[in-house]
């Protein structure tokens, strides 16, 4: 199926938000090619009406421009509704452009499932303040098929983590979703450790994650689906994954965890 691309206007570049660790906003995009199956941005498609998540993206044309006359205090996170260098990227290059005009003082943090950030290192080189980080889980082979079908492997992720060190970037490794049998996070840190600043941790939110990744996980591994579907089972989950994370001897920024509402975000 076409990608189908929707041109809009922004009103303003920076948005408030109480994701953990972030100030503000700025999402150029809203929608991804990556297509995640869990992915907790899916609920944007109540108000963009074009599809399923992952065959639509609207994309800001001129946020380069509105960034050139915007200034906010506090952290900017990029981005929570569609990944800032998912495949468009290439052609449109308004991530570039974005930050090419945007004030370098903003206090940024990029996340991202993409090697294709390796492109701007010397952007991120001027910024004053920033943190580039790469989501890593140990998705692979049909799994990943299945789930993350259009993302770029964790091999390049981690390999991207690692150019970035070399390159005097700050970098941080965001661990997420951790699903119970499905993700080593013990194994995850041992193999970024050497060069990664800090990490974030997110247990999956269950909710979140919608109707059709919950079937499916019940249907395919039942066996995480009922440990983290499961109240008691699911605290004791965490609290052993969190034990193996305190006694890492790594930087953590947070351990956000969900459930049934809450967001808990705790650092060491």
């Amino acid at each position: 199926m076409e990608l189908k691309i929707i041109k809009i206007n922004a009103k303003r570049a920076f948005t408030k938000t109480k994701i953990p660790g972030a100030n503000y906003v700025i999402n150029q995009y809203v929608g991804c090619e990556h297509a995640c199956l869990y992915c907790y941005a899916k609920f944007m498609c109540r108000w963009y009406k074009y599809g399923k998540w992952g065959e639509w993206i609207a994309v800001k044309e001129n946020l380069p421009e509105i960034v050139k006359r915007e200034n906010v205090k506090g952290v900017v996170c990029m981005s929570s509704v569609g990944d800032a260098y998912q495949p468009i990227e290439n052609k449109t290059k308004l991530t570039k452009r974005i930050l090419e005009n945007m004030n370098k003082k903003t206090k940024l943090k990029i996340l991202t499932k993409s090697d294709l950030v390796l492109r701007d290192i010397e952007l991120f080189k001027e910024f004053e303040d920033i943190e580039v980080g790469l989501t890593v889980n140990d998705f692979d082979g049909k799994l990943k098929k299945e789930i993350e079908p259009f993302s770029p492997s964790n091999e390049r992720r981690i390999e991207t983590l690692k150019i970035l060190n070399e390159s005097g970037i700050k970098t941080y490794a965001f661990i997420s979703p951790i699903i119970p049998k499905l993700v080593d996070v013990e194994n995850l840190i041992n193999e970024t450790r050497d060069f990664v600043d800090f990490y974030w941790f997110e247990f999956l939110n269950l909710k979140a994650s919608g109707k059709e990744f919950r079937d499916w996980l019940k249907q395919n591994y039942p066996e995480s689906y009922n440990l983290i579907s499961d109240k008691d089972r699911a605290e004791k989950y965490i609290k052993e994954v969190v034990e193996i994370i305190k006694n890492s001897n790594i930087s953590v920024k947070g351990i956000c965890v969900h459930y049934p509402k809450r967001v808990i975000c705790k650092s060491y």
